[in-house]
């Protein structure tokens, strides 16, 4: 009886072990691939040439705000379903569109590879193909911008910028690369910089009074005065004779402005066109205008690009991931 007890037990402990290890094999996912704003469409070919695909493509391959020359806001690359198998699956954003007997939209989590999104469209005609991937789209694009900052975050961390200027004069953080460096440092601001293959990415941080902006009705006029005057006092624009150059915000066109949060506080995102009063110099930025309650300001940074002829989404998008990282540490 002991002996068959014991048998018993053996079997037991062996069939949980076993069933352990299948759960391990089960639940390894290899790591995702794919650049930066890359986007792996997997739809047949004939539906990407038809008015599906011109949907897609409407939502998906839409210009991203505030550069000069367009540029889609995801590069795509378009595959039939059939050759979508191994590497090719672990892509890290995928948008899977499908004519099929039910109609579906939504988004899957770390289905080939991890971290990934899956965003799966199905219908049963090209109406209802076009009508899910309407509804699935907004949520789609936030869902892969997401995980897209965040593996440009996850990059930053192999090589770090170890200056403590953000530090000392604001009492923040943030994750920025070692290319970067403080090229400027005044009482209320810094300017850090990298240099690029045609120009420089550049990073701004200073702060305002906390009841800066109180007039909702002039709210985007405020925000442009601000940033004239402190382009005026500390970014100067090229040497011209018997002329005053600095940065300020481009005339022609108002800069976009939406809700935004950041490291838990509410704040503004500011994206447009910077250019130099009295030169030809121009290029976008983002600026982000913190509620920072805590220490009676409010706190701005600021990323912007000057790379003549060259496309800039993927600098800015560098730009706002490095912002993003914003964190305080109380040590004014």
């Amino acid at each position: 009886m002991q002996k068959l007890r014991t048998l018993f037990l053996a079997c037991l402990l062996a069939g949980a072990l076993s069933c352990k290890d299948s759960k391990s094999e089960k639940s390894y996912l290899p790591p995702s691939t794919g650049g930066i704003n890359s986007l792996m469409v997997v739809m047949d070919t004939e539906l990407w040439n038809s008015n599906v695909g011109d949907k897609v493509r409407e939502h998906f391959a839409q210009p991203a705000l505030g550069l000069s020359p367009e540029q889609a806001i995801f590069n795509i690359t378009q595959v039939p379903p059939q050759i979508f198998r191994g590497s090719m699956s672990h892509s890290r954003s995928v948008l899977f569109v499908e004519e099929d007997s039910i109609s579906r939209a939504h988004i899957k989590r770390d289905v080939y590879a991890e971290p990934q999104r899956v965003a799966v469209v199905k219908g049963t005609s090209h109406e209802e193909l076009i009508s899910n991937v309407d509804s699935l789209a907004p949520k789609a694009i936030t869902a892969f911008r997401k995980l897209e900052i965040e593996e440009a975050q996850k990059r930053f961390t192999r090589s770090l910028n170890k200056e403590d200027a953000l530090q000392e004069k604001f009492g923040i953080k943030l994750t920025i690369p070692s290319v970067y460096s403080v090229g400027k440092q005044e009482d209320n601001f810094v300017w850090m910089d990298r240099q690029i293959q045609k120009g420089t990415m550049n990073i701004l941080v200073y702060e305002m009074p906390e009841n800066s902006f109180a007039n909702d009705s002039t709210f985007v006029s405020d925000i442009i005065r601000m940033r004239d005057s402190i382009g005026e006092k500390y970014i100067p624009g090229p040497d011209v004779p018997g002329k005053q150059t600095y940065m300020m915000t481009e005339k022609a066109f108002a800069p976009y402005v939406f809700p935004a949060e950041l490291n838990g506080l509410k704040a503004v995102e500011v994206k447009g066109i910077w250019e130099i009063n009295g030169y030809p110099m121009a290029g976008p930025f983002l600026t982000y205008i913190i509620n920072d309650k805590q220490h009676n300001r409010k706190l701005v940074l600021e990323g912007f690009t000057f790379a003549p002829s060259t496309q800039k989404r993927d600098y800015m998008f560098e730009l706002e991931a490095i912002l993003k990282t914003l964190q305080f540490t109380d040590a004014q």
